[in-house]
């Protein structure tokens, strides 16, 4: 067994820039994948966060997320026992440029900051591990590689000729580190068909490409300038212009959108691991779930005795091997067979368990028609708490408004729309024009359309209250921005 003592400072970096497409309508642009929460209550960044605390010697906690992620991120974190005593920071993404950027760019922080030597542990946000005890012990495999510059993968033993994930091929196994468990990288294997996925696990040298590396910052890097010079030399001045913006402890740095849009987007497979000469193949112990499909989500309910899986209240006659999910009302169902049912406020998913992999392409269609429920929810996360829509109509929309205590709302303006609050629970302190009042619970003020005005919770507890919009024009882009503590650009965001 190898050792768990590392020789030198541990970053895991976590990874959580996608939308999980293929898991809507739960999962949405502005609710993606990662903040999803599971049936025990964690979401899955809050597990991914959770696991990388438990390692030992970790210096830091290093996140590379959307902007718009980045107070999300922060209030899962905030859950864990330990988030303040490591520390942690985050690379800020004005867009997805797929993952070879955003690793480069963690390389060049990690470098910057802990030294060319500091190993990195690349955790994407949206894996479910429960056997934490193997999962530590396959690290401190990964990270005796990379102590002896190998750039370590993880292998999943394949349990099923799955065609949605790509595979590696591992070849002898590297003696000269006997504390690494690891084993030469053949070669990288895009997502196969049926029938190559079943010669592979046949074979028994083929592993799931778990998408999860480690290695030190250096190697990285100089593995990525041997394969795409002109992308680390992007990478190096994208990095340079985001130092000079951000804080002296780079604690929080936001990639700057001119240079990082000058990045190719391409993963970090295509773009380093599949061309570099040191390649090692970690054969993971652990369980591994990459929760990538409803399938997958399905498996995380127990199954009753005729094989259904619910969750949420459901009603069922004649029903076998089927997936009910209902966030708020029963859902009846008869003579189904194989079908999954995905039901949330504003939008329900029926579809058979053989193609909910076509999720994305419903996803699409619905963009392309303007619906709205492709990219959000009913419910909307801000940085100071969340809003409900509750009804609309023309020239009218009523929201249930929650601000997290000691948060506050930009002071703002609305051209077209005029606003009356009514507080339902805590206390709100308001501007409102040239006044400045205390609301309690049954109290209320209105808004007229071009009055500043600000909403803040002063209290401990949430604030809630129903807002009552009304105008010629209620889209949350009417917003005149002339203060925000979370520094937001006028925009859609309250």
């Amino acid at each position: 067994m190898p050792s768990t003592a590392l020789p030198r400072p541990l970053i895991p970096v976590i990874l959580s820039g996608g939308a999980g497409t293929r898991l809507w309508p739960i999962s949405r642009e502005s609710h993606p994948k990662p903040f999803i929460t599971l049936p025990d209550g964690q979401s899955l960044i809050e597990k991914t966060y959770r696991r990388a605390l438990a390692l030992p010697q970790v210096a830091e906690v290093l996140t590379v997320t959307n902007r718009d992620y980045y107070f999300r991120c922060k209030d899962e974190f905030k859950r864990c026992d330990r988030s303040g005593v490591v520390p942690s920071a985050f690379l800020l993404e004005p867009q997805g440029r797929n993952t070879a950027p955003a690793i480069a760019l963690a390389a060049a922080h990690v470098r910057q900051q802990h030294g060319p030597d500091a190993v990195m542990l690349i955790l994407p946000s949206d894996h479910l591990i429960a056997d934490l005890a193997a999962f530590e012990r396959d690290v401190a495999s990964a990270v005796a590689l990379a102590g002896a510059g190998w750039l370590a993968t993880f292998g999943i033993r394949p349990a099923t000729p799955e065609t949605g994930f790509g595979y590696l091929q591992a070849g002898a196994a590297i003696t000269e580190v006997p504390a690494g468990n690891g084993l030469k990288s053949l070669r990288f294997v895009e997502k196969p068909d049926l029938e190559t996925a079943q010669t592979y696990v046949a074979d028994g040298n083929y592993y799931w490409n778990a998408g999860m590396f480690c290695f030190n910052a250096q190697a990285f890097l100089d593995a990525l300038g041997a394969a795409d010079p002109a992308l680390l030399q992007g990478v190096l001045a994208c990095w340079e212009d985001a130092c000079k913006a951000a804080d002296a402890d780079l604690r929080m740095v936001e990639l700057p959108a001119e240079s990082f849009a000058q990045l190719p987007a391409i993963s970090v497979d295509y773009a380093v691991m599949e061309k570099a000469e040191r390649v090692a193949i970690v054969p993971a112990s652990f369980d591994w779930n990459d929760i990538g499909s409803w399938n997958s989500v399905a498996e995380l309910t127990a199954p009753d005795a005729n094989g259904n899986r619910i969750e949420g209240d459901a009603v069922t006659h004649n029903v076998t091997n089927t997936y009910l999910h209902s966030e708020t009302r029963v859902i009846g169902a008869i003579g189904l067979h194989d079908i999954m049912v995905v039901d949330t406020p504003d939008a329900v998913l029926v579809a058979h368990r053989d193609q909910v992999q076509d999720v994305k392409i419903l996803v699409n269609q619905l963009k392309s028609r303007g619906f709205d429920v492709a990219t959000e929810h009913r419910t909307v996360a801000r940085p100071w708490g969340t809003y409900t829509v509750l009804e609309e109509g023309p020239r009218f929309k009523i929201k249930r408004i929650e601000v997290k205590a000691g948060a506050a709302l930009s002071l703002q303006m609305h051209h077209h729309r005029a606003e009356h609050w009514v507080v339902v629970g805590g206390t709100a302190k308001v501007i409102n024009g040239e006044q400045q009042l205390l609301l309690r619970s049954n109290e209320s003020t209105f808004i007229p359309a071009g009055h500043r005005h600000r909403l803040e919770n002063p209290g401990v507890v949430p604030l809630v209250l129903i807002e009552v919009q009304s105008g010629d024009y209620l889209g949350e882009d009417d917003i005149v921005r002339f203060e925000d503590r979370y520094q937001r650009a006028p925009g859609p965001q309250a």
